[in-house]
Protein backbone atom coordinates (compact mmCIF):
# COMPACT_ATOMS: atom_id res chain seq x y z
CA UNK A 1 0.00 0.00 0.00
CA UNK A 2 2.76 2.26 0.83
CA UNK A 3 4.66 2.06 -2.69
CA UNK A 4 1.32 2.13 -4.49
CA UNK A 5 2.50 0.40 -7.71
CA UNK A 6 3.90 -3.22 -8.27
CA UNK A 7 7.30 -3.72 -10.21
CA UNK A 8 7.20 -6.61 -12.14
CA UNK A 9 10.51 -9.47 -11.80
CA UNK A 10 13.08 -10.98 -14.03
CA UNK A 11 14.34 -13.87 -13.62
CA UNK A 12 17.09 -12.94 -12.29
CA UNK A 13 14.84 -11.60 -9.36
CA UNK A 14 15.57 -7.83 -10.42
CA UNK A 15 12.52 -5.27 -10.76
CA UNK A 16 11.91 -4.45 -14.53
CA UNK A 17 12.19 -0.76 -14.39
CA UNK A 18 9.11 -0.38 -17.60
CA UNK A 19 7.07 -2.72 -16.52
CA UNK A 20 4.68 -0.93 -13.55
CA UNK A 21 1.26 -1.86 -12.27
CA UNK A 22 -0.39 1.10 -10.62
CA UNK A 23 -2.39 -0.73 -7.49
CA UNK A 24 -6.33 0.44 -7.67
CA UNK A 25 -7.09 -1.63 -4.76
CA UNK A 26 -5.53 -4.59 -2.51
CA UNK A 27 -8.41 -7.43 -1.47
CA UNK A 28 -7.50 -9.45 1.41
CA UNK A 29 -9.81 -12.28 2.75
CA UNK A 30 -9.85 -12.85 6.50
CA UNK A 31 -11.73 -14.91 8.93
CA UNK A 32 -14.03 -11.89 9.76
CA UNK A 33 -14.95 -10.62 6.19
CA UNK A 34 -12.94 -9.42 3.22
CA UNK A 35 -11.10 -6.18 3.82
CA UNK A 36 -10.26 -3.62 0.65
CA UNK A 37 -7.97 -1.24 0.75
CA UNK A 38 -8.49 1.68 -1.58
CA UNK A 39 -6.65 5.12 -2.33
CA UNK A 40 -7.75 8.86 -1.42
CA UNK A 41 -5.36 11.41 -2.16
CA UNK A 42 -2.25 10.13 0.52
CA UNK A 43 -4.68 8.39 2.52
CA UNK A 44 -5.48 4.78 3.05
CA UNK A 45 -9.05 3.98 2.69
CA UNK A 46 -9.89 0.66 4.61
CA UNK A 47 -13.18 -1.26 4.26
CA UNK A 48 -14.40 -4.25 5.67
CA UNK A 49 -18.07 -4.87 6.20
CA UNK A 50 -19.93 -1.14 5.99
CA UNK A 51 -17.25 -0.07 8.57
CA UNK A 52 -14.68 2.78 7.16
CA UNK A 53 -10.93 3.86 8.57
CA UNK A 54 -8.43 6.46 7.27
CA UNK A 55 -5.04 5.97 7.40
CA UNK A 56 -1.86 7.95 6.23
CA UNK A 57 -0.03 6.12 3.54
CA UNK A 58 3.28 7.25 5.53
CA UNK A 59 1.79 5.53 8.41
CA UNK A 60 1.37 2.21 6.15
CA UNK A 61 5.01 3.02 5.22
CA UNK A 62 6.48 3.68 8.92
CA UNK A 63 5.11 -0.18 9.76
CA UNK A 64 6.44 -1.71 6.99
CA UNK A 65 10.04 -0.85 7.45
CA UNK A 66 9.57 -1.44 11.48
CA UNK A 67 8.05 -5.00 10.60
CA UNK A 68 10.52 -5.71 8.07
CA UNK A 69 13.21 -4.84 10.61
CA UNK A 70 11.99 -6.80 13.03
CA UNK A 71 11.58 -9.95 10.93
CA UNK A 72 15.25 -9.52 9.80
CA UNK A 73 16.45 -9.32 13.65
CA UNK A 74 14.10 -12.65 14.39
CA UNK A 75 15.68 -15.17 16.50
CA UNK A 76 13.18 -17.70 16.10
CA UNK A 77 10.82 -19.44 13.99
CA UNK A 78 7.94 -17.78 15.61
CA UNK A 79 7.60 -14.48 17.33
CA UNK A 80 5.46 -11.68 18.01
CA UNK A 81 5.36 -7.80 17.19
CA UNK A 82 3.09 -5.89 19.65
CA UNK A 83 3.74 -2.84 17.93
CA UNK A 84 2.14 -4.02 14.02
CA UNK A 85 -0.92 -6.48 16.01
CA UNK A 86 -1.98 -2.65 17.56
CA UNK A 87 -1.03 -1.23 13.86
CA UNK A 88 -3.28 -4.15 12.15
CA UNK A 89 -6.03 -4.39 15.40
CA UNK A 90 -6.47 -0.67 14.43
CA UNK A 91 -8.34 -1.19 11.14
CA UNK A 92 -10.04 -4.14 12.96
CA UNK A 93 -8.06 -6.89 10.96
CA UNK A 94 -7.57 -9.58 13.72
CA UNK A 95 -6.50 -12.44 11.45
CA UNK A 96 -4.14 -12.44 8.98
CA UNK A 97 -4.61 -16.29 8.20
CA UNK A 98 -7.22 -16.28 4.94
CA UNK A 99 -9.80 -19.00 5.20
CA UNK A 100 -8.58 -22.44 3.98
CA UNK A 101 -10.82 -22.05 1.07
CA UNK A 102 -9.63 -18.97 -0.52
CA UNK A 103 -6.52 -19.97 -2.77
CA UNK A 104 -4.78 -16.40 -3.11
CA UNK A 105 -2.69 -15.34 -0.21
CA UNK A 106 -3.86 -11.40 -1.42
CA UNK A 107 -5.75 -10.08 -4.32
CA UNK A 108 -4.77 -7.10 -6.47
CA UNK A 109 -6.68 -4.87 -8.61
CA UNK A 110 -4.19 -3.10 -11.19
CA UNK A 111 -3.90 -0.44 -13.61
CA UNK A 112 -2.56 -1.97 -16.47
CA UNK A 113 -1.59 1.02 -19.09
CA UNK A 114 -1.19 -1.02 -21.81
CA UNK A 115 -5.17 -2.04 -22.01
CA UNK A 116 -6.17 0.62 -20.21
CA UNK A 117 -8.28 -1.52 -17.68
CA UNK A 118 -8.34 -2.79 -14.08
CA UNK A 119 -7.46 -6.26 -14.14
CA UNK A 120 -7.83 -8.37 -10.44
CA UNK A 121 -4.80 -10.68 -9.56
CA UNK A 122 -4.70 -13.18 -7.65
CA UNK A 123 -1.15 -13.90 -5.80
CA UNK A 124 0.56 -16.07 -3.58
CA UNK A 125 3.21 -14.58 -1.21
CA UNK A 126 6.75 -16.26 -1.05
CA UNK A 127 8.99 -14.46 1.33
CA UNK A 128 13.17 -14.76 1.31
CA UNK A 129 13.02 -13.43 4.77
CA UNK A 130 12.64 -16.74 6.01
CA UNK A 131 14.01 -20.61 4.79
CA UNK A 132 13.42 -21.28 1.18
CA UNK A 133 10.02 -22.76 0.33
CA UNK A 134 9.10 -25.93 -1.84
CA UNK A 135 7.79 -25.74 -5.04
CA UNK A 136 6.69 -29.20 -5.21
CA UNK A 137 6.57 -31.22 -1.79
CA UNK A 138 7.49 -34.45 -2.15
CA UNK A 139 5.66 -37.85 -1.32
CA UNK A 140 5.54 -41.17 -2.64
CA UNK A 141 3.51 -39.61 -5.13
CA UNK A 142 6.46 -38.01 -6.42
CA UNK A 143 8.57 -41.59 -6.90
CA UNK A 144 9.79 -42.52 -10.29
CA UNK A 145 10.52 -46.28 -10.87
CA UNK A 146 13.34 -47.44 -12.72
CA UNK A 147 14.56 -51.02 -13.85
CA UNK A 148 17.91 -52.29 -13.23
CA UNK A 149 18.46 -54.34 -16.26
CA UNK A 150 21.47 -57.11 -17.17
CA UNK A 151 22.03 -57.62 -13.52
CA UNK A 152 21.11 -60.69 -11.13
CA UNK A 153 21.63 -60.12 -7.50
CA UNK A 154 21.15 -62.85 -4.98
CA UNK A 155 19.60 -61.59 -1.57
CA UNK A 156 22.90 -61.04 0.28
CA UNK A 157 24.18 -58.78 -2.71
CA UNK A 158 20.82 -56.80 -2.52
CA UNK A 159 20.91 -56.44 1.15
CA UNK A 160 24.55 -55.07 0.87
CA UNK A 161 23.75 -52.74 -1.37
CA UNK A 162 20.86 -51.03 0.68
CA UNK A 163 23.21 -51.41 3.29
CA UNK A 164 25.03 -48.34 2.27
CA UNK A 165 24.65 -45.60 4.35
CA UNK A 166 27.11 -43.02 3.74
CA UNK A 167 26.10 -38.92 2.75
CA UNK A 168 25.57 -39.62 -0.32
CA UNK A 169 23.63 -43.11 0.04
CA UNK A 170 21.36 -42.84 -3.08
CA UNK A 171 24.18 -41.74 -5.23
CA UNK A 172 26.84 -44.61 -3.63
CA UNK A 173 24.16 -47.47 -4.23
CA UNK A 174 23.07 -46.33 -7.99
CA UNK A 175 27.34 -46.44 -8.61
CA UNK A 176 27.27 -49.96 -7.23
CA UNK A 177 24.66 -51.62 -9.25
CA UNK A 178 26.27 -49.58 -12.12
CA UNK A 179 29.71 -51.08 -11.52
CA UNK A 180 28.15 -54.41 -11.21
CA UNK A 181 27.08 -53.68 -15.04
CA UNK A 182 23.61 -52.88 -13.98
CA UNK A 183 21.69 -50.25 -16.73
CA UNK A 184 19.26 -47.96 -15.60
CA UNK A 185 16.18 -47.83 -17.49
CA UNK A 186 12.75 -45.30 -16.64
CA UNK A 187 9.73 -47.85 -15.97
CA UNK A 188 6.80 -45.66 -14.99
CA UNK A 189 6.04 -42.67 -12.10
CA UNK A 190 4.84 -44.86 -9.08
CA UNK A 191 1.55 -42.61 -8.74
CA UNK A 192 -0.85 -43.19 -11.88
CA UNK A 193 -2.81 -39.61 -11.15
CA UNK A 194 0.78 -37.93 -11.53
CA UNK A 195 1.63 -39.77 -14.46
CA UNK A 196 -1.52 -38.77 -15.98
CA UNK A 197 -1.33 -35.51 -14.97
CA UNK A 198 2.08 -35.35 -16.42
CA UNK A 199 0.83 -36.59 -20.03
CA UNK A 200 -1.96 -33.71 -19.68
CA UNK A 201 0.65 -31.02 -19.77
CA UNK A 202 2.66 -32.51 -22.46
CA UNK A 203 3.00 -36.65 -23.60
CA UNK A 204 6.89 -36.68 -23.02
CA UNK A 205 7.22 -35.18 -19.74
CA UNK A 206 6.93 -38.46 -17.52
CA UNK A 207 10.29 -39.73 -19.49
CA UNK A 208 12.02 -36.21 -19.52
CA UNK A 209 11.81 -35.61 -15.50
CA UNK A 210 12.85 -39.06 -14.90
CA UNK A 211 15.95 -38.34 -16.84
CA UNK A 212 16.33 -34.89 -14.62
CA UNK A 213 15.68 -37.02 -11.63
CA UNK A 214 18.48 -39.89 -12.67
CA UNK A 215 20.44 -36.97 -13.29
CA UNK A 216 20.34 -35.20 -10.14
CA UNK A 217 20.48 -38.06 -8.19
CA UNK A 218 23.98 -39.05 -10.22
CA UNK A 219 25.65 -35.78 -10.86
CA UNK A 220 26.40 -32.73 -8.42
CA UNK A 221 23.79 -30.40 -10.46
CA UNK A 222 20.90 -29.36 -8.66
CA UNK A 223 19.29 -26.21 -10.44
CA UNK A 224 16.52 -26.76 -12.29
CA UNK A 225 18.57 -24.60 -14.96
CA UNK A 226 21.47 -26.37 -14.99
CA UNK A 227 19.73 -30.10 -15.23
CA UNK A 228 17.31 -28.77 -17.97
CA UNK A 229 21.08 -27.55 -20.24
CA UNK A 230 22.74 -30.80 -19.66
CA UNK A 231 19.54 -32.80 -20.96
CA UNK A 232 19.55 -30.97 -23.90
CA UNK A 233 23.17 -31.60 -24.86
CA UNK A 234 22.40 -35.67 -24.34
CA UNK A 235 19.35 -35.45 -25.84
CA UNK A 236 17.78 -38.62 -24.40
CA UNK A 237 14.11 -38.35 -26.45
CA UNK A 238 16.54 -38.01 -29.69
CA UNK A 239 14.68 -34.51 -30.59
CA UNK A 240 15.87 -33.05 -33.94
CA UNK A 241 17.79 -30.43 -32.11
CA UNK A 242 18.78 -28.65 -36.33
CA UNK A 243 16.96 -25.63 -35.86
CA UNK A 244 17.85 -25.46 -31.63
CA UNK A 245 14.15 -25.67 -30.77
CA UNK A 246 14.62 -25.76 -27.21
CA UNK A 247 12.23 -28.98 -26.85
CA UNK A 248 13.39 -29.60 -22.97
CA UNK A 249 13.22 -25.96 -21.58
CA UNK A 250 10.24 -25.45 -23.17
CA UNK A 251 8.11 -28.52 -21.16
CA UNK A 252 9.75 -28.11 -18.02
CA UNK A 253 8.84 -24.56 -18.00
CA UNK A 254 5.31 -25.54 -18.73
CA UNK A 255 5.42 -28.28 -16.21
CA UNK A 256 7.01 -25.69 -13.21
CA UNK A 257 4.17 -23.11 -14.26
CA UNK A 258 1.36 -25.79 -13.93
CA UNK A 259 2.56 -26.92 -10.33
CA UNK A 260 2.67 -23.23 -8.99
CA UNK A 261 -0.21 -22.48 -10.43
CA UNK A 262 -2.52 -25.20 -8.75
CA UNK A 263 -1.29 -28.87 -9.87
CA UNK A 264 -0.81 -31.37 -7.41
CA UNK A 265 0.71 -35.02 -7.43
CA UNK A 266 -2.20 -36.87 -6.25
CA UNK A 267 -4.78 -34.74 -7.23
CA UNK A 268 -6.08 -34.77 -10.44
CA UNK A 269 -5.23 -32.09 -12.98
CA UNK A 270 -7.96 -30.87 -15.30
CA UNK A 271 -6.21 -27.54 -16.26
CA UNK A 272 -7.73 -25.30 -14.75
CA UNK A 273 -5.31 -22.57 -13.08
CA UNK A 274 -6.59 -21.66 -8.95
CA UNK A 275 -7.57 -18.21 -8.67
CA UNK A 276 -4.02 -17.87 -7.29
CA UNK A 277 -2.45 -16.58 -10.98
CA UNK A 278 1.04 -15.34 -9.69
CA UNK A 279 3.32 -14.88 -6.82
CA UNK A 280 4.66 -12.47 -5.03
CA UNK A 281 8.23 -12.18 -3.82
CA UNK A 282 9.81 -10.97 -1.24
CA UNK A 283 13.14 -10.27 -1.02
CA UNK A 284 15.44 -10.27 1.73
CA UNK A 285 16.09 -6.54 1.54
CA UNK A 286 11.88 -6.17 1.78
CA UNK A 287 11.84 -5.30 -1.98
CA UNK A 288 8.50 -6.83 -3.84
CA UNK A 289 8.43 -8.40 -6.73
CA UNK A 290 5.51 -9.66 -8.82
CA UNK A 291 5.16 -12.47 -11.15
CA UNK A 292 2.07 -13.40 -13.01
CA UNK A 293 0.48 -15.82 -15.41
CA UNK A 294 -0.45 -12.13 -16.85
CA UNK A 295 3.07 -11.64 -18.12
CA UNK A 296 3.48 -15.49 -18.54
CA UNK A 297 7.20 -15.11 -20.07
CA UNK A 298 8.77 -13.48 -16.70
CA UNK A 299 6.77 -15.70 -14.75
CA UNK A 300 7.97 -19.05 -16.25
CA UNK A 301 11.40 -17.41 -16.70
CA UNK A 302 11.64 -16.55 -12.63
CA UNK A 303 10.18 -20.38 -12.14
CA UNK A 304 13.29 -22.12 -14.41
CA UNK A 305 15.86 -20.21 -12.98
CA UNK A 306 15.43 -20.09 -9.23
CA UNK A 307 14.59 -23.59 -8.28
CA UNK A 308 16.26 -26.54 -7.54
CA UNK A 309 15.88 -30.40 -7.36
CA UNK A 310 16.62 -31.68 -3.74
CA UNK A 311 16.47 -34.61 -2.06
CA UNK A 312 13.70 -35.55 0.46
CA UNK A 313 13.56 -37.99 3.00
CA UNK A 314 14.03 -41.12 1.54
CA UNK A 315 13.01 -43.62 4.73
CA UNK A 316 9.83 -41.52 4.77
CA UNK A 317 8.76 -42.14 0.85
CA UNK A 318 10.36 -45.41 0.73
CA UNK A 319 13.11 -44.53 -2.36
CA UNK A 320 16.83 -45.40 -2.64
CA UNK A 321 16.95 -49.18 -2.35
CA UNK A 322 17.07 -52.33 -4.77
CA UNK A 323 14.40 -54.25 -4.55
CA UNK A 324 13.12 -57.26 -6.28
CA UNK A 325 10.02 -58.38 -8.39
CA UNK A 326 10.11 -61.28 -9.66
CA UNK A 327 13.18 -61.90 -11.65
CA UNK A 328 13.19 -58.20 -12.16
CA UNK A 329 15.20 -55.43 -10.25
CA UNK A 330 13.95 -52.39 -9.17
CA UNK A 331 15.33 -48.85 -7.87
CA UNK A 332 13.04 -45.77 -6.70
CA UNK A 333 14.15 -42.27 -7.20
CA UNK A 334 12.05 -39.53 -5.97
CA UNK A 335 11.43 -35.56 -6.85
CA UNK A 336 10.77 -32.49 -4.69
CA UNK A 337 11.38 -29.07 -6.09
CA UNK A 338 12.09 -25.77 -3.70
CA UNK A 339 13.28 -22.33 -4.62
CA UNK A 340 16.50 -21.11 -4.43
Amino acid sequence: MADKQLFAGDSNLNKIENLIFPIVKVLRDESNGTFEFGYANDLVIVKNNNEEVRISVNEFQKQAYFLLTKLKEKTSATFSVPEIENFINSFNSHSLKAKSTVKSDIRIIIHDQRTGTNPELGFSIKSQLGGASTLLNAGKTTNFIYKVNKLNLTAKQVEDINAIDTRSKIKDRIEELQKLKGKFAFDKPESLVFENNLVLIDSALPKIISEIVFLFFTSNLSKTSDLVTEISKTNPLGYNLENNHPFYTYKIKRFLTDIALGMMPAKVWTGELDATGGYLVVKDDGEILCYHIYNRNEFEDYLFSNTKLETASSTRHEFGTVYKQDTQLYFKLNLQIRFL
